[in-house]
C-alpha cells in the first residue's frame, strides 16, 4: 500500500490526505518529524519536508503540489480540477493563495510558535511561543476570513460550483489552526458555512482524530458543526 509520509498538524499534509480520501485513493500513514533529518527520510526527499508520498515499489513523491498533481493525472475518477482552462487557473490561484499569502502571514507563524517550538531543543527555536507573531497572524487571519465571505457570496464552494483542490487547500490551512487557536469563524457567516460544509466531507473524518503528544484539541475542534 502506497505511504504518506507526514505531520498530523501540516497544511502540506493535510490537503494531500483529504484529496486521497476525496478519490478514494488508499493510503497509509507515517509520521515523520521532519526537523530530526533523519538520513532515509533524506534520501527520499532532500528537502527533508514532509509531504512525501510512496506508491508500492515506486520512487517518492515530494511536496503538497507534486503529489496532488500526480493524483489528478492517476487517479482521474474524481477530478478535483475543472476541465476548463480558465476554471483550472481560478483554482490554481487560490490554491497559491492559501499556499503562499495565507501561510506566509497566518498558518506558517501559529504552528510554528504554537506546536513546533514544543519539540525543538533551545539551540533549534525551541521554548515559548512569541507572542508577537502570534498576535500579528491572529490579527492577518481576520482579512483572509473576510476573503473567504467575499468568495462565497456568488460561489457553492470557493473555486465555483463543484469541490477543488482550493477547498481543500483552504481546509487544510484552517483545519490546522482550529487545532491550535480560536478561530473566530461565527463572526464570518460566509466562511463558517464553507467550513462546516467541507468539515462534514469523509475526508475530514481522519483529520479530527489526529492528536499531538502533550497537547489534546479543543473540545469543539471535531465538532461537525463548529
Amino acid at each position: 500500500m502506497r505511504q504518506l509520509y507526514h505531520l498530523p498538524i501540516s497544511p502540506a499534509c493535510r490537503k494531500v490526505r483529504l484529496a486521497l480520501t476525496e478519490k478514494n485513493v488508499d493510503f497509509e500513514l507515517v509520521e515523520e518529524k521532519d526537523w530530526e533529518r533523519r538520513p532515509e527520510f533524506l534520501m527520499m526527499n532532500p528537502a527533508g519536508e514532509v509531504p512525501v508520498m510512496v506508491e508500492d515499489g515506486g520512487e517518492p513523491i515530494a511536496g503538497s503540489t507534486a503529489i496532488t498533481e500526480y493524483l489528478e493525472e492517476t487517479a482521474t475518477a474524481i477530478r478535483l480540477m475543472p476541465q476548463d482552462p480558465h476554471e483550472r487557473a481560478e483554482i490554481r490561484r487560490l490554491v497559491d493563495w492559501f499556499d503562499r499569502k495565507f501561510a506566509t502571514e497566518v498558518s506558517d507563524g501559529l504552528i510554528f510558535e504554537k506546536v513546533t517550538r514544543r519539540f525543538l531543543g533551545a539551540n533549534e527555536g525551541g521554548g515559548a511561543p512569541d507572542m508577537t507573531v502570534v498576535r500579528a497572524a491572529l490579527h492577518n487571519l481576520r482579512y483572509h476570513l473576510d476573503y473567504i465571505c467575499y468568495l462565497m457570496e456568488e460561489r457553492n464552494w470557493l473555486g465555483g460550483e463543484a469541490l477543488t483542490l482550493s477547498d481543500h487547500t483552504a481546509a487544510a490551512h484552517l483545519s490546522c489552526l482550529d487545532y491550535v487557536c480560536d478561530v473566530p469563524r461565527n463572526q464570518y457567516p460566509g466562511a463558517q458555512d464553507w467550513y462546516a460544509k467541507i468539515k462534514s466531507r469523509p475526508g475530514f473524518r481522519g483529520l479530527l482524530a489526529d492528536h499531538v503528544a502533550g497537547m489534546p484539541p479543543p473540545k469543539l475542534y471535531a465538532n461537525l458543526d463548529f
